[in-house]
């Protein structure tokens, strides 16, 4: 650090990662891990201690690519091995008699996905970046000019390279006059976890309903029994509608739409954390700036229904730090060329995801019957196609 002439504290990086949620701890670890100089700037999250017999609010299925990343940048083994499920296969049903199974076998595959906490996966990648040292700036950015980030405090970082993962609202984003795309789903996203009398033996469960998507995903269980969590696309007049009921009324309503909705796959579901909700959109911006590159809920938001934000972010840092590190030696980390590459990697995931969610959204929000007979036959297809099955498994595993 350096104080210029009028007294401000001036700060210079090679690489600064604004945000300090999963996508950017997950970035400035990997870029440490391959030899960059790297800084992080945000708030230091504060993880409560783990317990036993309950989970954390948010889940994630992290694809069989994203547990490889993660492994290289050596904090999946950090992950207590009773918090983690695997998920053996996956059961979707359609809003009428269509039905497909996913199997991990059915593509040579161990599994389809683990869940895994949002709060574990920050407490080890905290606890990573804080045993090698990795310099971190715990204030807020309040301006910026490409190069240059200023903090709440006035301290002055300059970087050769900025990186934006500071999530769907993305301050940076604003501040570097990036415009985004956001359109709004009308719909809600409510999740709570439940404890279910039948057991889930690995098994993600999903449907397609007038009032929208609903998954229930497999969890560790505790000493009440069985868990699950559930992530459910409501239509936002019926969310709004539960979310303002008064606790008790709100459970027992949640239950009887959830029996109604599972047909009782896995008994009596019982819940067992408070019933949070955010609004589901549709979001899409340039991934690059003036040495300033995007990622994650920063870059592009999709819909939840097939459980691929988080992935697709950590495929965004993936991308990134190779580029960036396997750059020409005469290149800076923050040369367009690098970027517009790093655009272009993400390109096709990017929007083949998008245009995968969307799509299926908009299918089944459609009421017209022909298509409601259209969607459920073709679900019942790819049910006896095994090579269908076995693109979608390994779609889903990238």
């Amino acid at each position: 650090m350096k104080v210029s002439a009028n007294g401000v504290s001036v700060l210079s990086a090679s690489i600064v990662v604004c945000g300090t949620g999963i996508a950017g701890l997950a970035c400035a670890l990997a870029f440490a891990r391959r030899g960059q100089p790297v800084t992080l700037l945000g708030p230091k999250l504060q993880i409560a201690a783990a317990d036993a017999d309950l989970y954390h609010p948010r889940v994630y299925a992290i694809s069989p690519a994203s547990q490889k990343f993660l492994s290289q940048i050596g904090v999946w083994d950090m992950l207590p091995a009773g918090r983690l499920t695997a998920v053996q296969s996956m059961e979707i049903y359609g809003d009428g008699d269509g039905r497909l199974n996913l199997r991990a076998w059915q593509n040579a595959m161990p599994e389809l996905a683990w869940i895994v906490e949002a709060g574990e996966i920050e407490r080890v990648l905290i606890q990573a970046v804080q045993f090698i040292g990795l310099p971190w700036v715990n204030e807020k950015f309040v301006s910026y000019r490409p190069g240059s980030l200023t903090t709440a405090s006035g301290t002055v970082i300059q970087a050769d390279l900025v990186v934006a993962a500071d999530g769907a609202q993305s301050p940076l984003r604003v501040a570097a006059g990036i415009p985004t795309e956001i359109r709004p789903y009308g719909a809600t996203g409510l999740v709570a976890h439940f404890t279910c009398a039948k057991p889930h033996h690995g098994k993600a469960l999903q449907w397609f309903r007038d009032d929208g998507v609903l998954a229930l995903l497999p969890l560790p269980d505790t000493r009440a029994g069985h868990q699950v969590s559930m992530v459910w696309s409501m239509k936002e007049a019926q969310a709004d509608a539960l979310l303002a009921q008064d606790p008790a009324e709100q459970a027992a309503l949640l239950s009887s739409m959830l029996a109604q909705a599972s047909s009782g796959l896995l008994g009596t579901l019982t819940q067992c954390s408070p019933l949070h909700g955010f609004p589901l959109t549709l979001n899409q911006s340039s991934m690059i700036g003036d040495r300033l590159a995007l990622l994650g809920d920063a870059a592009h938001r999709v819909h939840p229904l097939a459980g691929q934000g988080l992935n697709l972010g950590l495929g965004d840092v993936h991308s990134l730090v190779d580029i960036v590190t396997g750059r020409e030696p005469f290149r800076p980390v923050g040369d367009p060329i690098l970027l517009r590459r790093y655009q272009r990697s993400r390109a096709e995931p990017v929007m083949a995801m998008r245009l995968m969610t969307d799509g299926l959204h908009r299918l089944f929000d459609a009421k017209a019957a022909p298509v409601v007979w259209l969607r459920n036959i073709g679900m019942n297809l790819v049910e006896k196609l095994p090579f269908i099955k076995r693109q979608i498994i390994s779609g889903a595993s990238r």
